[in-house]
This record gives structure tokens, sequence and C-alpha cells, in this order.
């Protein structure tokens, strides 16, 4: 495979995982959130309404985490697949942060360091292997054309 080839595929595998990461997230925020209005609704007393108030900042701190958590991969896996200067950057942060979740995050965060910090990898992003018409100046220079042959007379 070609390095453009594993930094497509690196890019995809980010932005999938940490889709379903942020998907799970969103479906336990739901579901602990409504369990903690369900309490504060429901008791008589006191100690339900402060377990469901605990519930309910516990969903607030779950989802600001899941939001860095899954927001990095994401961020990461699509300026690898768009191939942006930065890429790199956050390609390595979204699979270091990926890596953190095993099995299926483990593997996505490992293959995106092996490329990352690869040569092919290196030479994509460190080297000549970025698009060309990112780091050429455009040439203003006149350049006077020569005068057309005299054959057509």
């Amino acid at each position: 495979m070609t390095a453009k080839e594993h930094n497509r595929l690196v890019g995809i595998f980010l932005m999938a995982h940490g889709g379903l990461q942020a998907v799970v997230m969103a479906i336990l925020t739901v579901v602990y959130g409504i369990l903690g209005a369900a309490m504060i609704a429901g008791s008589r007393n006191n100690e339900g309404r402060t377990v469901g108030a605990f519930f309910i900042v516990a969903v607030i701190v779950l989802a600001i985490f899941s939001i860095l958590f899954t927001g990095s991969q994401i961020l990461g896996g699509y300026k690898l697949f768009k191939e942006k200067p930065n890429a790199r950057v956050w390609g390595i942060i979204g699979s270091i942060i990926s890596c953190l979740s095993f099995p299926l995050g483990t593997a996505v965060g490992v293959y995106g360091m092996w490329f990352l910090f690869g040569d092919m990898g290196k030479q994509m992003y460190l080297n000549a292997g970025m698009p060309q018409q990112m780091f050429q100046q455009p040439n203003y220079d006149y350049q006077q054309q020569p005068p057309p042959p005299n054959s057509w007379q």
C-alpha cells in the first residue's frame, strides 16, 4: 500500500471509531439524564433528589469528557482524510486517545501511530510528501515570449 492509502485508511478508521464512541456516549448520556430527572421528579424526600442531582452532574461531566475524547478522534481522522497541514499532530492525538478503548480503539490507535511515526508518515507530512501547491510560491516573474517563427509568412 502507498502512503496515501494508509493515510486515508487511518483517517477513516479514526472517524469511524470516534463516531461509534460518540453514538454510544450520546445514548448513555440520554439514559442517565432521564434516570436522574426521574429520580428528582419522583422522589418524596431530599435523599432521592440528591441522588438524582448527582446523576445529572455525572451526565454533564460524562458529556464533556466524551466530547473531548471523541472530538479529537473525529477531527484527527478528518484532517488526515483531507491531508491538511496539521493532520499529523491531530492524527497522533486521536490515535493515542483511541488506544484507551480496548479492543477496537487499540487496533485503530496502534495502526495510526505505526503510520504517523513510521517512515511513510514522516515522508508524507514532514518532507516533500505534502501536496506541492501548499509549499510553492507563485511565480510572478514576467518572461517575454520568443517572437513567432517567420515560416508562416
